[in-house]
């Protein structure tokens, strides 16, 4: 008996043996956006670029498994956001992880629908691009990026020592229409600052071309926006002023409830990396103003937070 045990054990393990080889083949597919610099960059004939490609390829090497990135574009209309797009993407099985992901309560609550269309994706077709996708609940893996809002400063006011948002009074302030930046300034103070601001309308006014024509003095953006626009114009007339709000988001990956052993792996490869260094790194080769997560990991109610300061 004891050797007919023996002989069914090295077969169980022989043949579960391909089972667990085939696994390790498997690719990690990421989703990332195709252009937010200085994050995730993919453009025809050129390499792939960006921290969180960095970071996927890293992730994806310490779990043993190539890497697949997904890419998509992110526009947002009345029927869509964020959050439902990479909802959209992951119940699709369009990848296992959405890699950027601002971890906020709202971001990361049951979705109120029980389906949502796909962001246009690289690959997709004309149906793709119609059809509605089931979808899922979201978890959130650990941060491994903290972003916040910075005051960046056109030629006219380069210099200023910005402490508080108050500093800005008497400038000439432009800010993009419903931003998180435009509820920041408009509420300050119980609205102090509004008669100095102008309003661009996002995607079709270039905000930091005119502060770089010196028809405003500053404005308020994510700090990775004025990284890229650095990379791009590295002779800009525009200054950072070295001012974080103090609200900020940290940045994760996302993926299925469903799938809590692949955001654990992730988990502690992120944990590794960031213990040796590695994640700071790849900030700095992106060309990204790099901060590490803060407290909380998931950012409560933003705009309550905002509106009571």
């Amino acid at each position: 008996m004891r050797r007919r045990l023996a002989a069914w054990s090295v077969a169980a393990i022989l043949a579960a043996a391909p089972t667990v080889a085939r696994a390790a083949e498997d690719p990690l597919k990421v989703c990332l956006d195709e252009d937010r610099p200085p994050l995730s960059v993919h453009q025809k004939g050129k390499p792939d670029a960006g921290f969180d490609v960095l970071l996927a390829q890293a992730i994806a090497e310490r779990l043993g498994r190539p890497l697949t990135i997904q890419w998509f574009e992110s526009k947002l209309d009345e029927d869509s956001s964020p959050q439902l797009e990479a909802n959209a993407l992951l119940s699709d099985g369009r990848c296992a992880l959405v890699g950027g992901y601002a971890l906020t309560q709202d971001s990361l609550v049951k979705p109120g629908m029980k389906t949502a269309r796909l962001p246009d994706f690289a690959g997709a077709t004309r149906d793709d691009r119609r059809r509605r996708v089931a979808i899922g609940v979201l978890a959130p893996s650990r941060p491994y990026l903290y972003s916040p809002m910075t005051v960046v400063l056109g030629p006219k006011a380069k210099g200023r020592k910005i402490g508080d948002i108050g500093d800005l009074a008497g400038l000439r302030l432009v800010i993009e229409s419903g931003s998180l930046g435009d509820a920041i300034l408009m509420t300050f103070d119980k609205g102090r600052l509004i008669d100095n601001i102008t309003h661009l309308v996002p995607g079709r006014d270039d905000l930091l071309g005119a502060l770089q024509r010196g028809d405003h003095d500053a404005t308020l953006i994510d700090l990775a926006r004025f990284d890229a626009h650095r990379a791009a114009h590295p002779d800009t007339a525009l200054t950072a002023s070295g001012y974080y709000y103090p609200i900020g988001v940290n940045r994760g990956y996302v993926g299925l409830a469903g799938n809590p052993a692949l955001i654990e792996a992730v988990n502690t490869a992120l944990g590794q990396l960031a213990a040796e260094g590695k994640i700071a790194e790849f900030g700095k080769q992106a060309g990204l103003t790099y901060l590490p997560p803060r407290e909380p990991a998931i950012l409560g109610d933003v705009w309550m937070k905002i509106i009571q300061r």
